[in-house]
């Protein structure tokens, strides 16, 4: 059994990881952390684990994490991690990390929309974790920056797209939409139900929110080239769950049909991407709770477009499923593992 430990597990992210371990058959959670609710149960701070974990929070120190575990996922802030993840690498242990802190190849760009980088030098050590993208390099890899929520929707949605050169590059827009669960547990007025309920609303607008250069980041790495997108995401009152409509101008004349084709043999194999036949688009809640991504791509032929629309669980494919994924990828485990449960519908 591989002994793993959750750290940081008091949020959304760290008790989804929970739920999905639980499930997994080669695995042990035997170490978990939470500096806000150490020496509690972790029961009594998420009752959906009553009566299937029953350890206490521990605080976070990270040499007697790693006596306890040899495979550790940070579910950590962003700059929490990078105060902890060099001492697990050092010590030989494998690690996800589910903050940015390890999502990109410059420093310099993370610098610029977050905050002087603690260790640089890890970076050119870690993998992206996506895995349809990068599953080679994960296989070998020791650290992996799981990707972001919106990231992972778009670029799934665009990867055929750009692989395949049939856009320009520059006229890609995406608009996205997030349950709630998205902005993380903690306490913040704009997230409250009265605040939140009966409402849509879009924020981080005008080329602002974070996760922008993580997603030019990776379509750049795609197409062969720089790619700046617009990008705009928008909080719904609902828990869980991202969908992405994103648009762009195809370089020729193409149909529906022909799309779905292409997108359908780009991602043949692929356990957790499910294109839908032309004509079909996704909805989130026939991802919620599970790790699958629905693509749906249609044409606008009178503005001569391409329009992808993909569907994610924020929680799950955009951030503690895949990082399970990547473990198993990583582990040598099939990738599926632990991973197969269908959406929770209605």
């Amino acid at each position: 059994m591989l002994k793993v430990a959750v750290v940081g597990a008091s949020g959304y992210t760290g008790v989804e990881l929970l739920r999905i371990l639980h499930c997994h058959p080669e695995v042990a959670v035997t170490c978990i952390t939470s500096e806000q609710s150490a020496g509690k149960p972790v029961a009594d701070i998420f009752p959906t684990l009553r009566g299937r974990y029953g350890q206490i929070l521990e605080n976070l120190e990270p040499v007697r994490v790693a006596e306890k575990a040899d495979f550790i996922f940070t579910a950590l802030p962003h700059k929490a991690a990078m105060e902890v993840v060099p001492t697990f690498v050092k010590l030989g242990r494998r690690v996800v990390d589910l903050s940015a802190d390890y999502r990109f190849s410059d420093a310099s760009v993370y610098e610029r929309w977050y905050e002087p980088h603690m260790n640089p030098e890890l970076l050119s050590r870690a993998v992206y974790g996506l895995p349809e993208v990068r599953r080679a390099k994960i296989k070998g890899a020791k650290l992996v920056g799981n990707p972001g929520c919106y990231p992972t929707s778009i670029t799934l949605g665009l990867m055929p797209l750009l692989k395949q050169k049939m856009i320009d590059t520059t006229t890609i827009i995406a608009d996205s939409k997030s349950g709630v669960s998205g902005a993380g547990r903690g306490a913040k007025v704009e997230n409250l139900y009265c605040e939140v309920n009966d409402g849509f609303s879009a924020y981080g607008v005008g080329g602002v929110h974070r996760h922008i250069p993580e997603i030019e980041q990776e379509l750049s790495l795609l197409a062969g080239e720089a790619v700046t997108i617009s990008f705009t995401p928008h909080l719904v009152p609902m828990d869980r769950g991202i969908l992405s409509t994103v648009y762009a101008r195809l370089a020729g004349n193409t149909t529906a049909a022909d799309l779905a084709k292409i997108f359908a043999d780009v991602y043949e194999g692929e356990p957790f991407v499910r294109v839908l036949p032309a004509g079909s688009f996704p909805s989130t809640a026939h991802v919620r709770g599970s790790n699958f991504c629905d693509i749906g791509v249609a044409v606008d032929s009178r503005t001569g477009r391409v329009i992808v629309v993909s569907a994610i669980d924020n929680l799950v494919k955009g951030a503690a499923g895949q990082a399970v994924q990547n473990m198993n990828i990583m582990c040598g485990f099939p990738e599926n593992l632990g991973l197969e449960g269908l959406a929770l519908f209605p």
